[in-house]
């Protein structure tokens, strides 16, 4: 790994196993797995894929879909480990991969900034600094002692943005954050990623929107079947992209 290099994808294949036939319920599911019934089909999600990008870079993924994007972020972000090859980084990483993933739903948003701080590695008194910039950055000030479960998905994603965004975290990841809820919340969320950017972390942007991509990344790794179409420098790449 070169010195400069925060991240590297070297030679990475992601294969999985889908099942050939439809199963109508589990009883039958189970019934034809312990027979040995059920046959599998391979599916490679991610095929020789190699990156690297240094601190500070900000670099955006795009494709269609289905073309590998977030599962190249979850295995960067080690939710996922590769059937072939590595990856190194260097860092802490703070993922918006899926958001809300680490929420109760039973519990308050209050009772929740504190339950995914501890997900994400950060102490009690570390996230009662943060509190009020959470409770105020995410605009739900009358919400913070009600269940997430009565909370819209676009309440979810405020909530869990404002708590995954605080600090300075070397490497941020997004997955179509910024496609989620309205768009003062959206313009608000691209900002602050910015901050983050200006303060030295390194982004990885997954985003169907290729302005967006544009207007926040250096870099850019065009996915197409899961194979690495090109990978250049964002203002070159998007224009092949869109033209493509």
């Amino acid at each position: 790994m070169d010195q400069q290099d925060i991240i590297r994808v070297d030679h990475v294949s992601m294969r999985f196993s889908l099942a050939s036939e439809k199963v109508d319920s589990f009883k039958e599911y189970f019934i034809k797995t312990l027979k040995k019934q059920l046959s599998y089909d391979e599916f490679w999600a991610l095929s020789d894929v190699s990156f690297s990008i240094q601190k500070g870079d900000a670099l955006g993924l795009i494709g269609l879909n289905g073309s590998g994007k977030s599962t190249m972020l979850k295995v960067i972000a080690g939710v996922l480990k590769p059937t072939k090859g590595s990856v190194e980084v260097r860092g802490n990483v703070a993922p918006l991969i899926e958001l809300g993933a680490g929420f109760d739903m039973d519990l308050t948003a209050s009772e929740n900034i504190f339950l995914n701080g501890a997900l994400l590695g950060r102490s009690h008194e570390e996230m009662e600094e943060h509190y009020q910039d959470i409770v105020d950055f995410s605009e739900l000030h009358n919400f913070m002692n009600v269940p997430v479960k009565n909370f819209s998905s676009g309440m979810v994603s405020r909530l869990a943005f404002a708590i995954a965004t605080i600090g300075t975290p070397d490497i941020l990841i997004v997955d179509e954050v910024l496609s989620v809820g309205d768009f003062h919340f959206q313009e608000k969320c691209q900002a602050r990623i910015q901050q983050m950017l200006d303060a030295g972390t390194t982004l990885l942007f997954v985003s169907h929107s290729i302005e967006q991509v544009k207007s926040l990344c250096n870099k850019i790794v065009w996915l197409e079947k899961g194979h690495v179409k090109m990978f250049g420098e964002a203002e070159e790449t998007a224009a092949i992209y869109s033209a493509s």
